[in-house]
């Protein structure tokens, strides 16, 4: 047997049987080995992928939330929907082991300067508490200037930005040695100008925690 998924596709694997009748299908208890369960469910974000599940016996196309694919040997995947209940019954306790999503934040920053706007500097605090949710800390701060001025003069602008803003998560309660800064400069737009263009949304650093 074989299963193809895609980053965005999150596969669990019991035992069930599908019981069917006039009405909808049901799903029962597991009592028979031997049959995988593959559902789709979305992203923290609330974006659903796609996933296409396959054995000797032929496929289907997983690409709506909690659409649900049963393998069993020597019969092809049979296509069904899983509710949120039979969800939470089946695979509840292995979801909530899960380490929570990775989230990205982009904070913005005055002209030719690396002070935060004032909207930025209140989204810190959302960046220290999504650090914190995750048992090992994982960020990367990466600076970005817009393309007023040299490459090597916006490398350097980037990069600090980079820097003050891990400082100012360092001053928070981050571990310094959790947190990489590097920057790009101008070579990552936001939003494409031409040379020597002056632009708010460019003048940001970008944070992921993983």
């Amino acid at each position: 047997m074989s299963n193809t998924l895609p980053l965005r596709a999150w596969p669990a694997i019991a035992a069930i049987c599908i019981l069917t009748g006039c009405g909808p299908k049901q799903i029962a208890s597991p009592v028979r080995p031997g049959q995988d369960v593959i559902v789709l469910l979305p992203d923290a974000d609330k974006t659903v992928g796609a996933a296409g599940v396959s054995n000797s016996q032929g496929a289907v196309d997983l690409d709506a939330e909690r659409e649900t694919a049963l393998v069993m040997v020597n019969r092809a995947p049979v296509l069904t929907k899983f509710s949120e209940a039979d969800v939470k019954r089946l695979f509840g306790e292995a979801l909530s082991a899960l380490p929570p999503a990775p989230r990205r934040f982009t904070l913005f920053f005055k002209f030719e300067s690396d002070e935060l706007t004032d909207q930025s500097q209140a989204l810190l605090k959302d960046v220290l508490a999504a650090a914190k949710q995750h048992a090992v800390q994982d960020v990367v701060v990466i600076g970005h200037t817009d393309t007023m001025g040299t490459q090597q003069a916006n490398y350097g602008l980037g990069l600090k930005r980079a820097l003050m803003v891990r400082n100012l998560l360092v001053a928070a309660g981050l571990d310094g040695a959790a947190i990489e800064a590097t920057s790009v400069g101008e070579l990552d737009l936001l939003i494409t100008t031409a040379d020597e263009t002056p632009e708010p949304r460019n003048r940001r650093v970008e944070v992921a925690v993983r």
